[in-house]
């Protein structure tokens, strides 16, 4: 069973390398926005291929969105290298090379006989300070979240988080407002 994925809680700040052995904390990526965290079963797996393809399209819609995607692959920076080119994928990948990460959320594939360090792959909607807000367990494909689930999901947080999320609301306006007079009057 994998642990350290309570809803609520706030992950490490895993810092990584990307496919060019350059350090990203996983904050830095993120940033203020929201961030999907794909947590890798590896290079090797054709359904991590797949996914990752899936995810071209959520890709796009993230960046008009406040939205950041990252994947962390239990492979040296050759291989992640190697899925991000063969996907089309334009997001940061980062190496999870001494299994860290896997080993912290305790998701090693201990079913697969034939690839070292392969993982249970995860994936991860977190909020900013990498609060963890939804876990999805993708062992079976079915499992992962297709774009369309991504979007219901980031739509709903988004709901819950931003004050402003329906400007058309007559509380919203006159706090609008009341900061654009406060701002005016410094």
């Amino acid at each position: 069973m994998s642990k350290n994925l309570d809803i609520g809680s706030t992950i490490p700040d895993f810092e990584l390398p990307d496919e060019n052995g350059d350090t990203h904390k996983l904050s830095e990526l993120q940033g203020d926005n929201f961030l999907v965290l794909h947590l890798s079963r590896g290079e090797h797996c054709p359904r991590e291929r797949m996914h990752h393809r899936e995810f071209l399209r959520f890709h796009e819609l993230c960046s008009v969105a406040f939205t950041e995607l990252v994947s962390i692959l239990p492979n040296g920076l050759h291989d992640v290298l190697k899925l991000k080119i063969s996907t089309g994928a334009h997001w940061v990948f980062l190496a999870d090379e001494e299994l860290e990460v896997q080993r912290h959320f305790d998701i090693n594939e201990y079913t697969d006989s034939h690839h070292d360090n392969a993982g249970v792959p995860h994936t991860l909607i977190l909020s900013p300070g990498l609060r963890t807000e939804k876990v999805y367990v993708g062992y079976w494909f079915w499992g992962r979240p297709s774009p369309e689930q991504l979007w219901l999901d980031l739509q709903e947080l988004t709901k819950q988080l931003k004050e402003d999320y329906d400007p058309t609301l007559p509380e919203v306006r006159a706090k609008y407002e009341q900061a654009q007079k406060a701002g005016a009057a410094a």
